[in-house]
């Protein structure tokens, strides 16, 4: 987003004040002869947006043709952000005056109902907290035991209830303000009851089901003032959505996905900024498996067109590479053969194992991470090689049959080791995401892979838990089974 730093007259005639899409007007009491800045949030950044001169007697404004975007602003005075916020929707020409001996107690706003609300609210939430904080002692005091706190508990819920009263009148009665709309987007749903069946018994499921149907009633996914709040709103409701009430696993949380980028859809800019949240969210992900879903939304949202008018060549080049590489070695996927030259310069094939499992590592001698996992990796599978039928098929990317051998003495590898460079079947790097080292998969007896990333001092434990998991996991049948015996 561009900075605007343009310096305005204080005064306009009547023509050119017709011409302008907004005319914010102050005087703060306490300032004089100063520059001033106006800004806004966007996620978790801030932007400047105009400038102006603050005169002798503390009056100055901000004024331009084009409107400004809709959200939360604030003004900014000697590098440093002045201590009460401005909602800007849509009625652009209003008034505000203060004292900055107190910001907000002194403000008064003409001409706008939405700060007049916002500031009003300010006040409110203010003098409730004075009143809740002598509970709040009480309910931190840890040398008091709970019974001790059961009266200031109920004092402090029944202030809360009256805070979020207060609230839902703000929202009733002035819907179409843009106050309304960020006070209803910071309410969570209320949840309710799952209904009873027939014969008196209640369907578990029913909460979560209508939770997830309903998460996002409060809160408009295509209204971008959402983007511009004091903390990053809109992506902190995508991520509690996404991480809360789904499974970890890319199928589902592309499903969510879906869903909430049909609604995000309706406004280009909360469009662009969902995809472009979500794209950095599972770009690397923490959680192994969910880096299918940043390639499940390249295919969608840009392999499309549908993001053209916000994603330039470069961007989209970058995003399709990156998406490859991770196409090439999902969980799921059969793994590509490596066959590459061993300490005895004799071809060796992964394919040609019939271990259970299969670890592919690929490490670099002089790599200070491999350094570390290596030795970990060597001592799991002396302890566990025979315990879960296990080989290790490891690609050295150093070209030196010297410093591999070395290597392989020095951390004591008993499993195949293979010279990367000297291959058969081409790079490792064009066969597998492994463009840093150490990395890491787990192959399946057909060669599937069916884990990545692992720390080696968590091997054990993956597969401790994959197998307890196979073995609750029915077996399919055969595709071409009759299901006859």
């Amino acid at each position: 987003m561009r900075l605007a730093f343009v310096i305005l007259a204080l005064s306009f005639s009547a023509s050119s004040f017709a011409q302008q899409a907004y005319h914010l007007q102050f005087r703060i009491d306490g300032w004089q002869d100063t520059t001033v800045y106006l800004a806004h949030y966007y996620g978790e950044s801030t932007y400047l947006r105009d400038t102006a001169q603050v005169n002798n007697r503390g009056e100055f404004s901000f004024d331009g043709k084009k409107p400004l975007v809709r959200g939360i602003y604030f003004l900014v005075l000697n590098k440093t952000k002045v201590p009460f916020e401005i909602v800007i929707g849509s009625n652009q020409h209003f008034s505000m005056e203060t004292d900055a001996a107190d910001y907000i107690k002194n403000m008064v706003v003409k001409g706008d109902l939405d700060n007049k609300l916002s500031f009003e609210n300010m006040i409110f939430n203010m003098e409730r907290h004075q009143e809740a904080a002598p509970h709040i002692s009480v309910i931190q005091d840890s040398t008091l035991q709970e019974i001790n706190k059961k009266e200031a508990r109920a004092a402090f819920a029944k202030i809360n209830e009256t805070v979020l009263a207060h609230q839902q009148e703000l929202i009733e009665q002035y819907p179409n303000t843009l106050t309304a709309t960020i006070l209803k987007a910071n309410q969570a749903v209320k949840i309710p009851d799952p209904p009873k069946r027939p014969d008196g018994s209640i369907d578990s499921t029913f909460q979560l089901r209508w939770y997830r149907e309903h998460f996002f009633d409060n809160f408009d996914l295509a209204e971008d003032a959402l983007l511009r709040m004091p903390r990053p709103l809109y992506s902190e409701k995508i991520n509690e959505y996404l991480d809360k009430l789904f499974a970890p696993q890319a199928d589902s949380v592309t499903q969510a996905i879906d869903k909430l980028m049909m609604k995000a859809k309706k406004n280009p800019e909360t469009f662009r900024y969902a995809l472009y949240a979500l794209l950095q969210k599972y770009q690397q992900p923490e959680i192994m498996g969910l880096d299918a879903v940043f390639v499940n939304l390249y295919d969608r949202y840009i392999v499309t067109g549908e993001s053209d008018y916000w994603v330039n060549a470069s961007m989209k080049k970058n995003l399709k590479e990156y998406a490859e590489r991770l196409r090439k070695s999902l969980i799921g996927k059969t793994a590509p053969n490596l066959m590459m030259q061993d300490q005895n310069l004799k071809p060796r094939s992964m394919y040609d194992l019939k271990n259970k499992y299969t670890i592919v590592y690929i490490f670099d001698p002089d790599c200070g991470h491999c350094k570390k996992e290596t030795p970990k990796l060597a001592s799991f599978y002396e302890k566990n090689k025979a315990r879960f039928d296990v080989e290790v098929f490891a690609v050295c990317t150093d070209s030196s049959m010297v410093k591999m051998k070395s290597y392989m003495k020095e951390v004591n590898m008993k499993w195949i080791t293979v010279n990367g460079p000297r291959t058969y079947v081409g790079s490792y790097h064009d066969l597998y995401d492994a463009l840093t080292t150490p990395a890491l998969f787990i192959l399946d007896d057909k060669k599937k892979i069916i884990g990545k990333k692992i720390p080696a001092d968590k091997l054990e434990d993956f597969f401790v838990n994959y197998e307890r998991f196979m073995k609750k996991t029915p077996a399919k049948a055969p595709a071409n089974s009759s299901g006859k015996l």
